[in-house]
């Protein structure tokens, strides 16, 4: 686990995360070449394509092409692992890197680490976050924590008190329907529908004292817990605190299609490095706290986690080659300027230390946000078992749409939910 006093000593710094530019997904390469495969903003991809031509500069022979995916990512990166035509790095986000790794497509580094691959400079801790099963299969990228992203113009112009860390479920309900009505537009909204986001049912869960998954790979709650989630969220609808099931079913979970993004709420329950994503969207001003809580005394439901992981595959022609960008990635300089915190705070604190002099107030709001979580966050849950993504995917969100459409009860979505977690998921 990662000590706590470590990591806010030294990662003093925060960044964006979030949506797409597209790029062809299958070329006949050279043996020295290697594919990239990541989903981002245009700022992400224009930097990551800088980093691969820093790279290429200081490995002769060595080519990287990019490829950039939006709201089709996953579906297009399990067609290429199927087809045999596997990236040679791809970027893997928590909630579905373990399911990744125990299906083998993930080389493990350990092999690479301390050699190819530098440690020493790495926040103590952080490649527990990419350890399955004992064995290093992706490397941290970044560093964040669930987080309530608000429009703070919005909020100030109704004349409320914004959410805080002691703000209940029962209270940000109330406040959702007070600003809805305080904004008095048509087709805009205090939040967008949260149900179909597994990381909120996640801290929603941890505040009751249970998990996502347990140890042993299995469901760590129960159909009645799934049952209060989606109801949550039905009765906010019902009474105008949150956007229609039309809307939120445009959601991609990516940025830019959310309904802060669109204009569509003034909240999003999302990660607090995806901050300044927002913000560069956003014509007002946004501010950051935590998810409501169960109870004002009670636990948060937060934990740090990493932000995204590279992992390169199993397959990969030079796996060798693969390591050396993972290391430039991480650990050079002059890649770290170029980088700075968009995807999140650096996990290498040297490059901590070189970006920090650049960094922006909306970043800054970010530090200030993790730096105030410090006393606040429990450990890092267990990994996700094999067909966990599926079950968010297929299962989750899907049942989520239907409750929101009226087409299930929040008991029936609880049920179904349990009863394919029992038939998709293997430990």
């Amino acid at each position: 686990m990662i000590n706590r006093r470590h990591f806010l000593r030294n990662a003093a710094l925060f960044g964006a995360g979030a949506t797409l530019t597209t790029m062809p997904a299958f070329r006949a390469f050279a043996e020295e070449s290697m594919r990239l495969y990541w989903w981002g903003t245009p700022s992400r991809a224009e930097r990551t394509l800088g980093v691969a031509k820093l790279f290429e500069a200081s490995h002769s022979g060595a080519k990287i092409v990019g490829e950039v995916g939006g709201s089709d990512y996953w579906a297009k990166l399990t067609t290429m692992i199927a087809g045999g035509n596997a990236p040679d790095i791809f970027q893997l986000e928590p909630s579905r890197f373990a399911d990744y790794s125990r299906r083998s497509t993930n080389l493990p580094l350990n092999d690479y680490l301390g050699k190819v691959i530098r440690t020493d400079k790495l926040v103590p801790g952080v490649l527990d976050l990419g350890t399955v099963d004992g064995k290093v299969t992706g490397m941290p990228l970044s560093l964040n924590a669930f987080a309530m992203i608000y429009d703070a113009d919005a909020v100030t112009k109704a004349g409320l008190a914004p959410p805080s860390a002691k703000t209940t479920w029962d209270d940000f309900a109330k406040f959702s329907i007070d600003l809805t009505k305080a904004i008095g537009k048509k087709n805009v909204w205090a939040v967008g529908n949260a149900s179909r986001y597994t990381y909120a049912f996640e801290a929603f869960l941890h505040q009751r004292g249970k998990k996502l998954y347990t140890e042993a790979g299995k469901l760590g709650y129960g159909a009645s817990d799934a049952a209060d989630w989606f109801g949550y969220w039905e009765s906010l609808t019902k009474n105008g605190g949150c956007v229609s099931a039309e809307i939120q079913a445009l959601d991609k979970v990516l940025v830019d299609s959310n309904p802060l993004a669109t204009g569509n709420a003034a909240i999003a329950i999302a990660f607090s490095n995806q901050l300044p994503a927002f913000q560069k969207i956003s014509k007002s001003t946004l501010d950051i706290t935590s998810l409501p809580v169960s109870s004002a005394d009670g636990p948060s439901g937060l934990f740090y986690r990493p932000g995204l992981h590279w992992s390169i595959a199993s397959t990969a022609k030079n796996p060798e080659l693969a390591a050396q960008f993972i290391d430039f990635f991480v650990n050079d300089l002059e890649a770290g300027k170029i980088l700075q915190v968009e995807r999140g705070v650096p996990v290498n604190t040297d490059v901590q230390t070189a970006v920090l002099p650049s960094i922006d107030p909306t970043a800054k709001k970010t530090v200030d946000y993790v730096n105030g979580i410090a006393g606040r966050v429990g450990a890092y849950p267990p990994a996700v078992p094999l067909g966990a993504g599926e079950l968010d995917e297929r299962v989750f969100r899907p049942l989520a749409d239907k409750v929101a459409f009226g087409q299930l009860t929040p008991a029936e979505a609880g049920s179904e939910l349990v009863s394919s977690a029992d038939r998709i998921l293997k430990a």
